[in-house]
């Protein structure tokens, strides 16, 4: 979840609409926090590196395989940022991996370059890491990230890890409510213990897959909107974080995406966590259209 964790620049895209009901700001969110290893559990949960056209490593998520070839991940890890300098992302490489993935002690975070480097974050090393092509939803706004957040890798080779996510169906979160028994599984790579600015260097950041298991706080509200829900991010529940990003928020114990990983609240990455709803029109008819021949 480091390396450009989506979510620390994101402060800068703070919406005023939200600020102005929540006095929050909101933050892309980049791990899974008071969690557990995920072990085997799902396998069809990759971390994804994005990468500019000249192969510099710009940031990291995580994401769904529901077909072969088609990863689920947010929009803001693939959306056309240039922050870093390199220039927009080209290019993602999907790791899977049931363990820790190590970095390649080649790569340096300063250069983010990926010249003779073989392993993460820029290619297999002991991982299986494909590239794909990035899309992002067509009502997706930078300045307001989280009311479309929905971005899809299609991989170059198709990759079968034994079982897929699913997607919802039209409307499967409405009547939901709010409170411990309506419980969902995030799963990610990010983050298990964010400090904040000037204290990051206490963040505990390694790369391995881990679920939690958050309950409802919030949906269909003036804060929420349609577009999303808000998760407990709590030593109780579990949580997650930054480098989460994208990751799935499945609905129970099953393997149907409630959501993605989306947005959080503070630099802690406590109390509350973001996710944006894939149970919308726009979202399933941008899906089908686009890839329904690939899953």
């Amino acid at each position: 979840m480091h390396g450009r964790i989506r979510g620390w620049r994101a402060l800068a895209a703070t919406v005023a609409a939200l600020v102005a009901l929540a006095s929050l700001s909101v933050a892309p969110a980049t791990a899974v926090t008071h969690g557990s290893l995920d072990g085997d559990a799902h396998p069809y949960v990759g971390l994804m590196t994005a990468h500019a056209a000249g192969g510099e490593y710009l940031w990291r998520c995580s994401g769904t395989l529901i077909s072969e070839t088609v990863f689920v991940t947010a929009g803001h890890c693939t959306e056309p940022d240039d922050s870093q300098g390199f220039g927009p992302p080209a290019y993602a490489l999907v790791f899977f991996s049931d363990g820790l993935i190590e970095p390649d002690p080649d790569f340096t975070i300063t250069t983010r370059s990926c010249d003779g480097v073989a392993g993460y974050p820029c290619g297999d090393a002991n991982e299986t890491a494909i590239s794909g092509s990035l899309y992002l939803h067509p009502d997706y706004n930078p300045a307001a990230f989280f009311t479309h957040d929905l971005g899809v890798v299609i991989l170059d080779e198709a990759f079968d890890p034994g079982s897929f996510g699913a997607l919802p169906a039209l409307g499967d979160l409405d009547g939901m409510h709010p409170g411990p028994r309506t419980r969902f599984t995030a799963v990610g790579f990010g983050l298990q213990v964010a400090h904040g600015p000037g204290a990051s260097w206490r963040d505990v950041a390694e790369r391995v897959r881990m679920v939690a298991h958050p309950y409802l706080l919030q949906i269909d509200t003036g804060f929420t909107g349609d577009f999303s829900i808000l998760l407990s991010n709590n030593a109780f529940s579990g949580g997650t974080c930054f480098g989460d990003s994208g990751g799935p928020n499945f609905i129970g114990s099953s393997n149907v995406l409630a959501g993605v990983t989306s947005y959080g609240l503070n630099w802690a990455c406590g109390g509350t966590g973001g996710v944006y709803r894939l149970d919308q029109a726009d979202d399933l008819d941008w899906l089908e259209a686009e890839f329904g021949n690939l899953y």
